[in-house]
């Protein structure tokens, strides 16, 4: 299923123009789209920009992630907030000593087909010229990743994605797929800031308060902004029969960014030339 499917019409075949206008920022509307995003983005470190992808084609936006979804690297592993490896020198009641189990899947950028609607949105300039806009910062940029980025979060029945935090400052989504019950997206805005990592408050939500915690209800076809580096952060866990699928639109404020042989493997159980290579831009690209 692709772009043969929709017609072949253009972005406005994905995107209703009169919603988000991705080719007018002249548009009122788009200033509109922007001035929201910033001012929540601001506040609150998040905001959903509901319907990006036409109600129409839902359906269709479904079928090409179950399409895909069976070839997503499947590997649980033991994590721990920071994605940073054990450190027994730490103190006992660190955040970075709790282990959590990350259960969930990612499938990699070239099993993603060029003409799914995911695909089609994360190389249009109209949306990368509105995301740097609801971001404030001059542009970004498509990684040169082949693998980490634009990607397919894959989340079955009994699994989540554990609390953690981004190194990307820019972290885009957009559901493709419900799950029947559970695995919202779960928050706690401002956590943390450069030069405090309040290391007492993020234990106290490994450890179960909920008095930060934000949540985010998402549909099918809504792109979610967030800036998840001082942001704690979640998939809750999924429950019912149906998983929940995400696509994650990984950008940077730099070109050239791949990222790193170790962590690539982890995540995809291989590694291309690209992450190899020496004289790349190293960046932590994945999140949700």
């Amino acid at each position: 299923m692709g772009g043969d499917v929709l017609g072949g019409r253009g972005i406005d075949e994905i995107v209703d123009p009169r919603r988000h206008p991705l080719d007018d920022p002249d548009d009122p509307v788009w200033r509109d789209v922007v001035d929201r995003a910033r001012a929540q983005l601001r506040a609150e470190g998040c905001t959903v920009l509901r319907d990006v992808v036409r109600p129409e084609r839902h359906d269709l936006l479904r079928a090409q992630g179950d399409a895909v979804a069976g070839a997503a690297h499947t590997d649980v592993a033991d994590v721990n907030v920071y994605n940073t490896d054990p450190d027994p020198t730490l103190p006992d009641d660190h955040p970075a000593r709790v282990v959590l189990q990350r259960r969930n899947a990612f499938v990699a950028r070239d099993r993603i087909p060029a003409d799914h609607i995911v695909a089609r949105l994360y190389a249009h300039p109209g949306l990368h010229r509105l995301l740097a806009a609801c971001f404030e910062v001059p542009e970004v940029h498509p990684l040169a990743d082949p693998y980490a980025g634009l990607t397919l979060n894959v989340v079955a029945p009994g699994g989540d994605h554990p609390w953690h935090f981004d190194t990307n400052e820019l972290a885009v989504s957009l559901l493709t797929r419900a799950p029947s019950s559970g695995g919202q997206f779960e928050y706690c805005p401002g956590i943390r800031a450069a030069g405090d990592e309040n290391l007492a408050g993020v234990r106290a939500v490994l450890d179960g308060d909920r008095t930060p915690v934000r949540r985010v209800e998402l549909r099918p076809g809504d792109l979610q902004l967030f800036r998840g580096r001082f942001a704690l952060h979640r998939v809750a866990r999924v429950e019912g029969r149906s998983p929940r699928h995400a696509a994650i639109l990984a950008y940077s404020e730099r070109p050239g960014v791949v990222g790193s042989p170790t962590r690539t493997r982890q995540l995809f159980g291989r590694v291309a030339p690209e992450h190899l290579a020496g004289a790349t831009v190293r960046g932590d690209t994945l999140q949700d």
